[in-house]
């Protein structure tokens, strides 16, 4: 398996969608905490999704969840396959190729 790291924007996006959740369902953004983050190890095991908008980038779209998730496959200087989570963008945003949605 990859080793799996977040990206602190990453974090932060997770961060805000589950809060938002939080405030009307605070059992649902539980589950769906949950599932972004068994998303990201799933990644990490067998990275599928399609090309990014962004460069040496890839997206993958969350099952049942109204999320994308982006990502990027590195090595270290050891060799090691890392798989970092760059993004967690909600799927109804549009944003033009090489940049990210604020």
């Amino acid at each position: 398996m990859r080793r799996l790291v977040w990206s602190d924007k990453a974090r932060e996006d997770s961060r805000k969608k589950v809060a938002y959740i939080a405030e009307r369902n605070p059992p649902a953004a539980v589950k769906v905490a949950e599932r972004i983050d068994q998303a990201a190890r799933d990644l990490a095991v067998m990275p599928i999704g399609r090309r990014g908008r962004v460069s040496r980038t890839y997206e993958k779209s969350l099952p049942g969840l109204p999320y994308i998730m982006a990502y990027a496959l590195e090595t270290t200087s050891a060799g090691d396959e890392v798989l970092a989570v760059l993004r967690v963008i909600h799927g109804a945003r549009n944003w033009p190729a090489e940049t990210w949605p604020e």
